[in-house]
C-alpha cells in the first residue's frame, strides 16, 4: 500500500477503507508518512468530506495510536465529558464532583486554552499548588482514592492527534467536521470512560457559529462513540453570551465553587445539571444532582480532588483570584440588558493576558471579568456592569471594551435558554 494511492482515492471522492486509514495513521506516528503527504490528505478530506464509517475508522486509529486508559475495573460507572470550547464555561468543575458524589468514577484528561477559549488545565493550575501533570501510577492511585481526577493528556495518549492537529492548524483544515469529530472522540475513547456527554457550543463565542453545523458535529460524534461501544449523548448549548458571570482562569473556578456552594440560579448550573442528567440517564436524576449540591457532598469531592493534586486544605475557603489591580465598570445608559457579547468579553480577557494566541504563550492566571448583569436585567445609569481584574496597570484602557460588550434595550428581552438541543 502507498500513501500516494490513499491521497488519490480521497482526492477522487472515494471512501477510504479501514486498512487505508490504519496505514495512514501508523505512518503519521512512525514518520513513514511525510507531513506534506498528510497535509495533502487532510485537505482532500476537508474538501470532499468523510462518511460516518470513515470517521469512525479514523477516530479508532487515532485512539489506538498510543496509550489508553484502562478503567475496566470500574465497569459501567465511569463517566467523562467534553466541551467544544466556550466563554465562562467551567462546567467540568461542577459535573465531575457531582458525578463522583453520586458514585461515578471520573477520570478526565483535559487540554489548555488557545485563542478566546479557556483551558480546563489552565484554570486548575491558577490555584496555588495544583498540578495537572500526573504520571500513570499517580493517576490510577488518585482514581482509586478519590474517584475523580482532572489531568493533562500525556505525550503517549493519541500521538497521531497531536501531529495531525498541528498540521490542520497551518493548512486551513481545522474546521472540517469529520476531522474535528475524530480529534475530539479519539481522546475520549482513549480516556476509557463508558459513558460520555458532549457539550457542543453554538454562537458568537463558539467555533460552531450556527445550529446546523453544531448539530451535524454533535450527531457525528455521538454516532462515532456508539460505534465504539460507548454510551454517548450531546447537548448543543448557546454561546452568544458567556455561560457564567466569571470569565478568566482563577475566576472561572471561583464561579464553579459558588455553584457547588449552592448558588445555582444561573445558566452555568443549568447546563452543568443537564450534562449530569445526560450522564446518569435515569428517572429522578435531576433530584439527585440537586441533592449532591445541597448536601455539600459535591463541594467536598471537589476539595478532595484539589488537595490530592497539590492544593492546601483550606483551598476553598479563600478567594482564588489574586490579580494586582481591579476596577469597577459602571453603565453609561439605563434600560434592560439585551445581551452580553461572549466574543467581545473573551477578547478583553485575551488582551489582559488571560489566554494564548500561540500554544507556547504564557498566561496571567488571575486576570479576567466578573459581570454583574445578564440578559434581561434592568439597570440604571451608573449601575455596576462588571469588575475587571488585571495585572498590568496600563490595561485599565480595556474597561471601555467591557462596556462595548453589553447591549441595551428599552424592552425586557427575557431570559434565554442556554440549552438549544439535546442529541441522544
Amino acid at each position: 500500500m502507498r500513501i500516494y494511492d490513499v491521497i488519490d482515492d480521497k482526492r477522487n471522492k472515494k471512501a477510504l477503507s479501514k486498512e487505508q486509514i490504519d496505514f495512514w495513521i501508523k505512518g503519521v506516528v512512525d514518520g513513514s508518512v511525510a507531513d506534506y503527504q498528510s497535509a495533502a490528505l487532510l485537505m482532500a478530506i476537508a474538501i470532499n468530506g468523510m462518511t460516518d464509517e470513515e470517521t469512525f475508522y479514523l477516530t479508532s486509529a487515532m485512539a489506538e495510536s498510543g496509550d489508553t486508559v484502562d478503567l475496566s475495573a470500574y465497569g459501567d460507572r465511569t463517566v467523562d465529558k467534553h466541551s467544544s470550547g466556550g466563554v465562562g464555561d467551567s462546567t467540568s468543575f461542577i459535573v465531575i464532583p457531582v458525578m463522583a458524589a453520586l458514585g461515578r468514577v471520573c477520570a478526565k484528561m483535559s487540554g489548555r486554552g488557545l485563542g478566546h477559549t479557556g483551558g480546563t488545565l489552565d484554570k486548575l493550575e491558577a490555584i496555588d499548588g495544583v498540578t495537572t501533570a500526573i504520571d500513570e501510577k499517580a493517576f490510577y492511585a488518585q482514581i482509586e482514592k478519590t474517584r475523580l481526577v482532572i489531568a493533562g493528556q500525556t505525550k503517549d495518549v493519541c500521538p497521531a492527534d497531536k501531529i495531525l492537529y498541528a498540521l490542520r492548524d497551518v493548512t486551513a483544515t481545522v474546521e472540517s467536521i469529520p476531522l474535528i469529530a475524530a480529534s475530539i472522540m479519539s481522546k475520549k475513547l482513549a480516556a476509557g470512560a463508558k459513558n460520555i456527554i458532549l457539550d457542543v457550543k453554538c454562537g458568537k463565542g463558539a467555533f460552531m457559529h450556527d445550529l446546523k453545523s453544531a448539530e451535524k458535529l454533535a450527531r457525528l460524534m455521538v454516532e462515532t462513540g456508539r460505534r465504539a461501544g460507548r454510551n454517548v449523548s450531546a447537548l448543543i448549548t448557546d454561546m452568544d453570551e458567556p455561560l457564567s458571570d466569571y470569565i478568566g482562569n482563577s475566576l472561572e473556578v471561583e464561579g464553579a465553587i459558588e455553584v457547588l456552594k449552592g448558588n445555582t440560579d444561573c445558566p452555568l448550573y443549568k447546563v452543568a445539571k443537564a450534562l449530569c442528567v445526560g450522564l446518569l440517564d435515569y428517572e429522578g436524576a435531576e433530584k439527585d444532582v440537586d441533592n449532591a449540591i445541597k448536601s455539600g457532598t459535591a463541594l467536598e469531592k471537589f476539595r478532595s480532588m484539589l488537595i490530592a493534586q497539590g492544593a492546601k486544605e483550606d483551598v476553598l475557603d479563600k478567594p482564588l483570584c489574586r490579580a494586582k489591580c481591579k476596577i469597577e465598570i459602571f453603565s453609561e445608559k439605563r434600560g434592560y440588558v439585551k445581551s452580553v457579547d461572549a466574543m467581545k468579553a473573551a477578547r478583553v480577557v485575551l488582551a489582559l493576558g488571560g489566554g494564548r494566541n500561540k500554544k507556547e504563550d504564557s498566561i496571567l492566571p488571575h486576570v479576567g471579568l466578573k459581570f454583574n448583569v445578564r440578559r434581561g436585567d434592568r439597570i440604571e445609569e451608573d449601575g455596576l456592569i462588571a469588575t475587571m481584574y488585571f495585572d498590568r496597570y496600563e490595561d485599565v484602557v480595556y474597561a471601555k471594551d467591557v462596556l462595548d460588550a453589553v447591549a441595551f434595550s428599552d424592552k425586557d428581552p427575557g431570559r434565554k435558554d442556554p440549552i438549544l438541543k439535546i442529541i441522544k
